[in-house]
C-alpha cells in the first residue's frame, strides 16, 4: 500500500474535573478550545477538544472529563507521555509560568539530542515540552499571556509503554509506514517521512513493568491521521488481513474513525481529516458553543442541565 499514515491526528485522555481541565489547558497552557461537545456514548459527560486556531490534525488533545473519577495508573499498554513542540528559548518562560500557576514540573533534560521540560496536568497526565532538532514552522495559537514565541506548535511525539515492542513496531513499520530512526537504552524512536511534524512515536520497552489502568490522568487512545475515507478503508483492509480486530467506520461528526487494539495493548484509532471542525460552527466561534451529536440534540435541555458549568 503506497499511502502512509500522516502522523498523529489526536490523542484522547481522561480527566476528573471539567472546570479544572478547561482552565488548565486554555488559560495556563494557552491552547484553543476547538470544540465543546459530549461523549457519544455518555452524553452527560463533556468531550473537549484543544488545539491550534483551526483545530489542525496533529495539534488536537481531547478529554473525557468524568467528574470525580478516580486516578488512573500509567503503565504498559498505554500511551504514557505526550510531547508538544515549542520554540527555541521558550522553556525558561514555561518554567516561570508553571511556578506561578503551581504546576508540577521536572528538570530540563535531553533525549535524542533534544531538550525537554516534563510536567503534569491537574490529574497527573505526563506531558513534555520539547524543542525539536529541526524548528517547527507551524503557526502557534496565542493568548494574551502565551505569545507565539513560546506557545505550543502541536504534537512533537507520544510515548507508548510496552512489555515488548516487537509486534507494535511491526504495526508501525509494516502497516503505517514508520521507520526506526534511533534508540536510547530501552526507548526506540519511530518516525514517518510523510509529514514534517507530529511524526514521532517512541516505544518504551519495559518487560517487568505493570499494566496501566485507565482513569484520570491517563491516555485513552492515540489517533493516527489519514486524508480521507478511501485511504482509511484501505488501512482497514490491511489491518483485517493481519488478523487484528478493527471496528467498522464510525462517524464522529468532525472525522471518521476506525479503532483497533494493537498487540501491545494500546488502543489505536485511524481518523480522517474530513470534514473538520468548522462543519457546525464558524472558525471564529470554534469551541464557544455546546455542539451535540445529532442523535442527542433532542435531549439538549436535559444534557445542559447535568453538564458542569464552565467559567
Amino acid at each position: 500500500m503506497k499511502e502512509k499514515i500522516q502522523g498523529l491526528h489526536h490523542i484522547t485522555a481522561i480527566a476528573s474535573n471539567a472546570q479544572a481541565n478547561y482552565s488548565f489547558y486554555t488559560k495556563v497552557l494557552g491552547l484553543r478550545m476547538v470544540k465543546k461537545t459530549v461523549n457519544f456514548d455518555d452524553p452527560g459527560t463533556y468531550h473537549f477538544y484543544y488545539g491550534d486556531e483551526f483545530g489542525t490534525p496533529g495539534t488536537i488533545l481531547t478529554f473525557f472529563p468524568w467528574e470525580g473519577i478516580g486516578k488512573g495508573k500509567t503503565g504498559n499498554g498505554q500511551a504514557t507521555e505526550i510531547g508538544y513542540a515549542v520554540p527555541e528559548g521558550s522553556l525558561e518562560f514555561w518554567q516561570e509560568r508553571f511556578k506561578k500557576n503551581n504546576v508540577n514540573f521536572g528538570e530540563q533534560t535531553e533525549r535524542f539530542g533534544e531538550t525537554l521540560l516534563p510536567f503534569t496536568d491537574p490529574d497527573g497526565l505526563n506531558i513534555s515540552l520539547i524543542i525539536p532538532k529541526k524548528a517547527d514552522n507551524r503557526i502557534a495559537f496565542e493568548t494574551e499571556e502565551v505569545k507565539k514565541d513560546a506557545a505550543t506548535k502541536g504534537f512533537h511525539s507520544t510515548t507508548l509503554s510496552l512489555q515488548s515492542i516487537d509486534k507494535t513496531a511491526k504495526i508501525l513499520t509494516d502497516i503505517f509506514g514508520y521507520e526506526l530512526v534511533s534508540q536510547e537504552a530501552n526507548r526506540f524512536r519511530f518516525a514517518t517521512t510523510a509529514v514534517e511534524n507530529a511524526s514521532i512515536i517512541d516505544l518504551l520497552e519495559n518487560p517487568t513493568g505493570s499494566s496501566g489502568q485507565n482513569a484520570a490522568g491517563t491516555n485513552h487512545h492515540v489517533a493516527f491521521r489519514v486524508a480521507n475515507e478511501e485511504i482509511q478503508m484501505a488501512f482497514h483492509e490491511r489491518i483485517m488481513s493481519e488478523n487484528l480486530g478493527i471496528t467498522p467506520k464510525i462517524d464522529r461528526d468532525y472525522f471518521y474513525s476506525l479503532y483497533f487494539r494493537e498487540p501491545g495493548g494500546v488502543l489505536f484509532e485511524i481518523a480522517t481529516d474530513n470534514p473538520g471542525f468548522t462543519i457546525d460552527e464558524p472558525l471564529a466561534e470554534l469551541g464557544t458553543n455546546l455542539k451535540l451529536p445529532k442523535q442527542h440534540e433532542p435531549l439538549r435541555a436535559k444534557i445542559e442541565a447535568v453538564l458542569p458549568k464552565l467559567i
